[in-house]
């Protein structure tokens, strides 16, 4: 069996290390000098998004064999809207690094994987399926699977970034919902360091938004960021991400070619987060292509949640900066503060989209969103 891994990021790397587990070795292509060839850059996994499954690293590497090690717990989500500021505690999910980096999800899943990666590659895919028995598409967008006709775009947003170096509480990101500034968008403080971190923006491409400036935008929140750190933060690297697209794939797999990672559809729209799902793919079509399940079965669940996902992005849009005081503003409430908290720990199974779809669906119906 010939099996060709086109792409070496997470998923890729995921699909490569199970199947060499089980005596399969397969051909990985990778057009970019290395693993994680990009900007160094810390993201998060949150369980309460992952439901049922409680502690996601945990679960890969008692599952799946798949070993990742964090940057740190998340034990404190500060939350900022426009007007409050209040936090989540608990053991929430984890801290990583992202590209370049040694400590890198992709580095690390590097080191487990036996096969050569063959970096600097100009193979395209309609070579690679007349060579190949078996094709995985892990390219870490969605190109493919649109070119193929198998991508449902339901929304494209822009991401705008730094690093940024100051002294930061490894375990406590921030994030930020504040329309006046991003307009039914978001954004984060994750901390890869005690001295580093990663301070992004994002916000669905809508006409309204298009307009915007960027720039002024950036420098708005940038600005708000430092004030209410309290800290001069000073940007390292910088980055800027337009018309990305937020969708999913139609089939997982289509005859012999498996699209896993974000040509399948791993990034959430909810909040941008695809960690978990990335390699939850890259496993699963390895499963199929060892006969140890069905691709398409073991994958409904990642479709169910990417809707509920949706659900929520079309829900938040639909909020407004009131909005969001009074429910930042509620996290200070005693009862409710040990509610949340105990509700998206990772020690609880509740399934937190499903149970709030309903209420979501509702809200979004009053408000008149375009998804029913």
């Amino acid at each position: 069996m010939k099996v060709a891994i086109m792409g070496a990021g997470m998923s890729g790397l995921s699909c490569a290390i199970t199947l060499e587990k089980h005596g399969v070795e397969p051909v990985i292509f990778e057009k970019r000098r290395c693993v994680g060839d990009r900007f160094v850059n810390g993201e998060a996994t949150f369980s309460m998004f992952n439901r049922p499954i409680g502690d996601e690293l945990k679960y890969l590497k008692e599952k799946h064999g798949i070993h990742l090690i964090p940057t740190d717990v998340v034990n404190k989500l500060v939350v900022h809207s426009k007007n409050e500021t209040s936090s989540i505690d608990g053991s929430l999910g984890y801290l990583n690094i992202r590209g370049r980096h040694e400590k890198s999800y992709e580095c690390q899943l590097e080191r487990q994987v036996k096969t050569k990666i063959n970096f600097n590659s100009d193979y395209e895919y309609q070579q690679l399926i007349k060579d190949f028995d078996y094709v995985v598409l892990a390219t870490g967008d969605a190109e493919y699977a649109l070119r193929l006709g198998n991508f449902r775009c339901d929304l494209t947003c822009t991401i705008k970034g730094a690093t940024v170096t100051g002294e930061f509480l490894t375990n406590f990101p921030h994030v930020w919902f504040n329309y006046e500034i991003i307009p039914k968008g978001y954004a984060w403080l994750l901390p890869f360091s005690e001295t580093e971190a990663n301070l992004v923006l994002a916000y669905p491409d809508y006409p309204d938004n298009i307009k915007l400036d960027l720039d002024k935008m950036w420098e708005s929140f940038y600005g708000l960021a430092c004030r209410q750190l309290d800290q001069n933060l000073k940007v390292t690297d910088r980055f800027e991400i337009t018309r990305y697209m937020m969708g999913i794939c139609k089939n997982p797999k289509i005859n012999n070619t498996y699209f896993v990672g974000n040509c399948f559809g791993a990034m959430s729209p909810g909040l941008g987060f695809g960690q978990f799902t990335s390699v939850l793919t890259g496993v699963y079509a390895a499963y199929d292509l060892l006969n140890m399940g069905s691709y398409c079965e073991l994958t409904k669940p990642l479709f169910e949640n990417f809707n509920h996902s949706l659900a929520l992005r079309r829900f938040l849009e639909n909020l407004n900066d009131s909005n969001w005081d009074l429910i930042v503003k509620s996290l200070d409430n005693k009862v409710l503060d040990g509610i949340v908290d105990k509700v998206i720990s990772n020690k609880s199974r509740i399934q937190f989209l499903k149970a709030l779809l309903p209420f979501m669906k509702l809200w979004n119906v009053f408000k008149g969103s375009r998804v029913k």
